[in-house]
């Protein structure tokens, strides 16, 4: 089949590859010359473990292409995805769906015969019926239907997801043409058994912002409970692990840390929230979730004062880890940013070290300096603050970190480290959820 990817951002350039990967031929649009050029030449325009290799196979394969010309693009397409950016409109935080719209006016004014315009991009409920609408008007002499099939992909592993996914979601009004299309799209997914599941198109919409909004609130559960444990003298990691063991709650999502962050969960939990205050049904477990989360980041901040002795001015601290989680160098809504204004805020210096994120983070955070590794970051500090559980920050000489530093402050956002062991490299360890001695 032809597929037409609209969007070379994180969503489309990993499932455009991904479906290339399948045997399918794709061709991925994008408005910016530049990051077209970029990608053909080997350049990824995001840091995503296996991408540039996947890219660069099936274009050498002749299964993947890049242009910048749309109307070149979509001919002879059987299914054109949009995958251009929802960001959190200003002033409301209702999803800025201008690029959805403008992608499927475009789309339409340039087909030259029947498709499938499937509607990938994170989009609030409804939005496929204005879609639906945008290109009848445009169109209305050809036989275009139009579908949602949202993304559930993990940054760090979205390679992986889209080919072992736990489920695909295609919601449509209940055409033929268009679940027989959207069927063969995905039919080298049988081999994994995984489900495909038809719905209606307005229920496929909400099944994203459903699910990454219970996941928001799982982190965030689980986070107060932290607070909880710290003040009755409980053990977070044990709590976790005891409520995770029944099946009915799951393990995943159960790590105490400094909160969410990334392109997801802040711009979708928000985006319910306003959905439901649109329709007049309240989602007021959503609503808190975001107002802890938002709170949580800048509450880190004071946390690692507080391990200073409450005064952290004049003082040095190492960071490490800037990206919101591992494995990616997206900075969006990344605890790091908050936690570095209250550190500046409180008159810290700050100086900071992550394996992918460190290009992005700079125009950022502009008062922090960069280092070269962990132990150069920490080098001549008061204080180390574990931010991001990247696989490098697991097994740190804490020894040699401590030998280097003018102080002996370890905090531990992530709960790698146990008590024991940084205490034995002469840390004063602060951890989230407990003092990290279990039985």
């Amino acid at each position: 089949m032809k597929i037409t990817m609209i969007g070379t951002g994180y969503v489309g350039l990993v499932s455009g590859a991904c479906f290339a990967d399948f045997g399918h031929d794709v061709v991925c649009v994008d408005k910016d010359a530049g990051k077209i050029a970029a990608i053909e030449s080997g350049r990824m325009p995001i840091f995503e473990p296996g991408l540039d290799h996947l890219v660069g196979s099936n274009a050498a394969a002749g299964r993947l292409t890049f242009t910048t010309d749309l109307a070149e693009g979509v001919k002879g397409a059987d299914a054109i995805f949009i995958a251009v950016g929802t960001p959190s409109r200003r002033g409301d935080g209702h999803a800025d769906l201008s690029y959805v719209y403008a992608a499927a006016k475009e789309i339409a004014e340039s087909l030259d015969g029947p498709t499938v315009i499937v509607t990938k991009s994170t989009v609030p409920v409804g939005t496929g019926d204005e879609v639906e609408r945008i290109v009848r008007e445009a169109r209305p002499d050809l036989d275009i239907q139009v579908v949602s099939n949202p993304e559930f992909l993990r940054e760090g592993a979205a390679i992986g997801d889209f080919k072992r996914p736990d489920r695909v979601v295609v919601g449509t009004t209940g055409s033929e043409r268009a679940m027989d299309v959207m069927a063969q799209v995905y039919r080298p997914l049988n081999l994994n058994q995984a489900p495909v599941m038809f719905t209606g198109r307005r229920t496929a919409e909400l099944i994203k912002y459903a699910a990454n909004a219970f996941l928001a609130t799982k982190i965030t559960f689980i986070n107060e409970m932290a607070d909880l444990c710290e003040a009755v003298g409980a053990e977070v990691q044990d709590v976790s692990r005891g409520i995770g063991l029944d099946n009915r709650i799951g393990s995943k999502f159960l790590h105490a840390g400094p909160g969410y962050g990334g392109s997801c969960f802040p711009k979708d939990t928000l985006a319910l929230v306003k959905t439901g205050q649109d329709y007049d049904t309240p989602i007021r477990i959503v609503e808190t979730v975001v107002q802890v989360n938002d709170l949580r980041k800048r509450a880190m901040g004071r946390k690692i004062v507080k391990a200073l002795g409450g005064d952290a001015r004049g003082k040095t601290v190492a960071l490490l880890g800037l990206t919101f989680k591992p494995n990616t160098d997206d900075m969006r809504d990344a605890p790091s940013l908050a936690i570095v204004q209250a550190l500046e805020d409180a008159g810290a210096r700050i100086v900071a070290y992550d394996p992918e994120g460190m290009e992005v983070a700079t125009p950022l955070m502009p008062g922090v300096s960069m280092a070269k590794d962990a132990y150069e970051a920490a080098t001549g500090a008061d204080a180390l603050v574990l931010v991001t559980e990247w696989d490098a920050f697991r097994a740190l000489d804490l020894k040699r970190l401590a030998a280097s530093m003018s102080g002996a402050v370890l905090v531990d956002l992530r709960n790698i480290y146990p008590r024991r062991e940084a205490e034995a490299a002469g840390f004063s360890l602060t951890r989230v959820g407990g003092k990290g001695v279990s039985i």
